[in-house]
């Protein structure tokens, strides 16, 4: 039984959208488990700072991480705020990105898959243009989601809706160090140590359709590549997040 949650959310001169992010993970937050959010600070230059709300703890990062150690550094946070009220097997991280919002049912939906027994749950993103006045992302992106879906599942992997008990994570080794995919790198280490991943239908996170985003490699290029004005190239996996 899962009793306690932790959040990790990257972000890098997001002041025009963490605040949001952050009351929808804070408001997602299941009743009757410890839990933490951590927001990890990527050199911003602006004020984003400033706009995390109370409850929130703040990681300050002025080196040239890559988005992976991003993520782990702020996981392991987690994991020692929380280490006095619950050990590793009954912990679950949970990951989301700062352009993000995610539902109020989040967090219950993952925990749910793990009590059927998910060691890792890969959840699925819907674009919201309207988070930032982006243009619709068009018909050939919804033809690529659509084809890794499954009725039990799907085939796809985003950093910001991601989750994994605590045990799982250490044992296959966290996020790894990469520039790029950290998402779907983190899933390969988890699946060939033997661990349960499930890719969950339910549980969506809401996501900026954006094309200029903060990690090379990630869903903005992607987007960026299909709109035609990416110079990146398209990211590795079948749909690429962080």
């Amino acid at each position: 039984m899962i009793t306690a949650v932790g959040v990790v959310v990257p972000a890098r001169d997001e002041e025009q959208r963490i605040a949001a992010c952050l009351d929808s993970v804070l408001a997602a937050l299941p009743p009757g488990v410890d839990a933490a959010v951590v927001a990890v600070l990527d050199r911003c230059t602006d004020a984003t700072a400033s706009r995390v709300p109370p409850g929130v703890d703040v990681l300050v990062n002025d080196a040239p991480l890559t988005v992976g150690e991003l993520r782990d550094r702020g996981l392991r946070h987690l994991l020692a705020r929380l280490a006095d009220r619950a050990d590793p097997a009954t912990t679950w991280l949970l990951s989301t990105d700062a352009d993000s919002i995610v539902g109020p049912g989040w967090a219950h939906d993952h925990l749910r898959h793990a009590a059927a027994g998910a060691h890792a749950v890969a959840g699925l993103v819907d674009l919201d243009p309207a988070l930032d006045g982006a243009p619709d992302p068009g018909p050939e992106y919804t033809r690529i989601v659509g084809s890794g879906l499954r009725p039990d599942g799907h085939g796809h992997v985003y950093g910001a809706n991601l989750g994994v008990r605590a045990d799982a994570y250490l044992a296959a080794g966290g996020f790894p160090a990469v520039v790029h995919g950290e998402d779907h790198a983190l899933v390969g280490r988890l699946r060939a140590a033997g661990f349960r991943v499930v890719t969950a239908l339910d549980g969506r996170v809401r996501t900026s359709a954006r094309t200029v985003g903060r990690a090379p490699g990630g869903l903005a290029d992607l987007l960026a590549a299909l709109e035609g004005t990416g110079d990146r190239g398209l990211p590795g996996g079948t749909v690429a997040g962080g």
